[in-house]
């Protein structure tokens, strides 16, 4: 076909034009195209949980959550897919460090999600920091994981262990017009802690604690332990978890004592509810959920947890589940890539959320969550037992109402510190 002058003489230009681009060009060209979150490897997270021991049924109820939330979002956060590596830990520190070995130097995670206990979460800290693995705690509440010694590859979602407290310190001394009590709770670092942070506020606000009373973990006999609580206090306040707490509260009712219970409120957790039964009616806690809780965010996160487990989701359920969302939220916020640790631990820091089931939830400047703390009764509703809400406290923090820099300056709370004001 005959081409005009004038046109032939343009498309001779533009295709000496477009071979002189493709040859200058051509490294560009063939270079391949930045790989697409969906077109990289899955992100592997690390879960540690307690599959087998005393502690067995908090970590199912935390692997729940987190399953729940990955199948809600097709097991793909931040355009990549997530893949879980779980091991147990058997709630053994030992165990738990060994496994995470495992699961950091020879399965290769990006990330470390789970523990349920406080002296496992401690005790994972130098492993954790020196080999630089960004790890969620969902659970975890060791104090100063947020406190006087922050780590900055730990994010923990949960709270801490005298978080819960100081506001049940601070109800039983002005709402429920207690004076003088007794504790009873783990002799180790999660019952110091929840039990001091209550002993705290308690005696601050003008409390008399006269007897403190710690049991090892092994302890499934608590009648010596019983039998030196002192008859006439006003309550007696508890910390326990797991088969610990049934067996304390039932071992309680069946020794005969009349004092009002009031328990950090693990104690009456929903993943062990059932278990305790009648005993535990009447009992009052605070924590920073509730199965019960009437918000249209928490009935559709329990309707979907029931749905998908044949049971409701109790505070361990719940707390993976809100980790699992700070996770998500994190990832679409670094869009997938985790290969920079600053930001994506930054970008975990960051993340807001303003319709948990638990309520609103951000975290304070060193890392510690702000968020409701409810104080609850266990009643009977229709034939189940429930942690019916009686108060809501907006928006607590680790330090209460108390300074931050003030705050730190004194000693954690341990065994011995804060000293119980009128203890023989």
């Amino acid at each position: 076909m005959h081409m005009p002058r004038s046109k032939r003489s343009r498309f001779i230009r533009a295709s000496c034009l477009a071979l002189a681009l493709a040859l200058t060009g051509a490294p560009a060209l063939l270079r391949p195209a930045p790989a697409r979150a969906a077109d990289q490897q899955p992100i592997k997270v690390g879960l540690i949980i307690p599959v087998t021991g005393a502690f067995a049924a908090l970590g199912q109820y935390m692997k729940e959550g987190l399953d729940l939330y990955l199948q809600e979002h097709d097991y793909t956060l931040g355009g990549r897919k997530i893949v879980i590596d779980e091991v147990d830990d058997r709630n053994i520190p030992s165990v738990a460090l060994t496994q995470v070995r495992k699961l950091v130097e020879q399965d290769h995670v990006d990330l470390l999600f789970g523990v349920a206990s406080a002296s496992i979460g401690t005790a994972l800290v130098p492993y954790v920091t020196q080999h630089k693995i960004p790890t969620i705690y969902p659970i975890v509440s060791s104090d100063d994981l947020s406190q006087r010694t922050p780590v900055k590859y730990i994010v923990r979602t949960g709270w801490t262990s005298s978080l819960t407290t100081h506001v049940l310190g601070d109800y039983a001394y002005k709402t429920l017009k207690y004076r003088k009590v007794a504790t009873i709770g783990y002799d180790f670092q999660f019952g110091w802690e929840s039990i001091d942070g209550f002993v705290d506020t308690f005696q601050r606000d003008g409390g008399k604690v006269v007897k403190e009373l710690w049991t090892p973990l092994s302890t499934t006999d608590f009648s010596p332990y019983l039998s030196e609580i002192p008859r006439d206090v006003d309550a007696v306040v508890c910390s326990f978890s797991g088969t610990l707490a049934v067996n304390f509260i039932q071992q309680y009712r069946s020794f005969g004592l009349k004092m009002p219970l009031i328990c950090q409120g693990n104690a009456t957790d929903e993943s062990t509810l059932a278990k305790t039964g009648p005993a535990a009616v009447g009992i009052i806690g605070a924590l920073q959920y509730s199965a019960a809780l009437d918000t249209p965010a928490n009935k559709k996160f329990v309707a979907a947890y029931t749905k998908a487990f044949g049971h409701g989701p109790g505070y361990y359920g719940e707390g993976s589940y809100i980790g699992a969302q700070v996770l998500g939220d994190a990832l679409d916020a670094v869009h997938g890539d985790v290969s920079n640790t600053d930001a994506f631990l930054k970008a975990l820091h960051d993340v807001k959320i303003t319709d948990a089931a638990r309520g609103p939830i951000h975290f304070d400047q060193y890392g510690g969550p702000v968020e409701n703390v409810y104080i609850r009764k266990i009643e009977m509703v229709n034939g189940q037992l429930e942690n019916v809400v009686i108060k809501t406290y907006p928006n607590v923090s680790q330090f209460w109402t108390y300074d931050p820099s003030q705050y730190l300056k004194q000693p954690s709370y341990g065994r011995d510190y804060p000293p119980c004001n009128a203890c023989k």
